[in-house]
């Protein structure tokens, strides 16, 4: 979305240069209009030349009218610039992402950014173990259709909690390093707890996208094999992928729950902050 206020005085500026041009024409062709009709006399020659600069006169008092008018509304207030920022990063990244290999690469930058953010805590490793779950999963996600449907959705969704999980883990564990010590044990509690959830969910996670690789491998073992063994190797697989994504949905419920229960003490002023993906 472009600045309202440049907008503004840019459209103001266009409308002063063509109220000048068409003056300068206007006056122009009047006088000329004046002089030679005398000598000439009146004719069809004489009445082009009038009609010109009776038009450039019109469209000269048009545009000074419009230009007053315009003038005449206050200008919009200049932007914040932290908001400036964000809609030329925005702008930059629409554009990168238009390119043809755009979107993988603002994915790896952000993904790189999140990482960075969260060096030097304990939820980086989980965090590394998600993203390359998810990878994986992502190049299978074409691919799953039919009966692994259902996990691809499921994926997503925990994928989403577990980010803001590990962002939560982050945050209360920089918040135990500067704790004075009676403040330290229930902080200390609660980020075991949710390390805990994290690992579990990473974990179920990373059970997901394994069930998920197995349930291809079979399909095309099966297609690649007797149509005897076609059906129970698929069932099969089905029935893993089934029950890991159960196991999944469990855990996107449970963390959905966590979110729902932390947002009170997000609103009053929590500190803590999600990072990103």
């Amino acid at each position: 979305m472009a600045d309202e206020r440049a907008r503004y005085f840019r459209q103001l500026r266009r409308l002063r240069r063509s109220a000048r041009r068409w003056s300068v024409l206007g006056g122009g062709l009047t006088g000329a209009a004046a002089v030679l009709t005398p000598y000439a006399g009146l004719g069809l020659p004489d009445a082009a030349w009038a009609g010109a600069a009776g038009s450039a006169v019109a469209l000269a008092a048009w545009r000074w009218i419009d230009l007053r008018a315009l003038a005449a509304r206050p200008a919009p207030p200049a932007l914040d610039p932290a908001e400036a920022a964000a809609r030329s990063r925005a702008r930059l990244v629409a554009a990168v992402e238009r390119l043809p290999a755009g979107q993988g690469v603002v994915a790896e930058v952000r993904r790189a950014r999140s990482r960075l953010a969260l060096r030097g805590t304990s939820v980086a490793e989980p965090w590394a173990r998600l993203d390359r779950a998810a990878l994986t999963l992502g190049g299978m996600t074409g691919r799953l259709t039919g009966l692994a449907e259902p996990a691809v959705s499921e994926a997503a969704a925990a994928d989403r909690s577990l980010r803001e999980l590990a962002g939560r883990v982050a945050s209360v564990e920089r918040a135990l390093r500067l704790a004075p010590a009676d403040a330290r044990a229930p902080l200390a509690e609660a980020h075991r707890e949710l390390s805990a959830q994290l690992e579990s969910g990473v974990a179920a996670y990373e059970r997901l996208v394994v069930a998920a690789a197995g349930y291809l491998a079979e399909d095309a073992r099966s297609d690649a094999g007797h149509l005897g063994g076609r059906a129970a190797s698929e069932q099969a697989a089905a029935s893993r992928l089934a029950e890991a994504t159960d196991l999944l949905h469990g855990v996107a419920s449970a963390l959905a729950e966590l979110r729902t229960v932390g947002e009170p003490l997000r609103t009053v002023g929590d500190p803590l902050r999600t990072p990103t993906h």
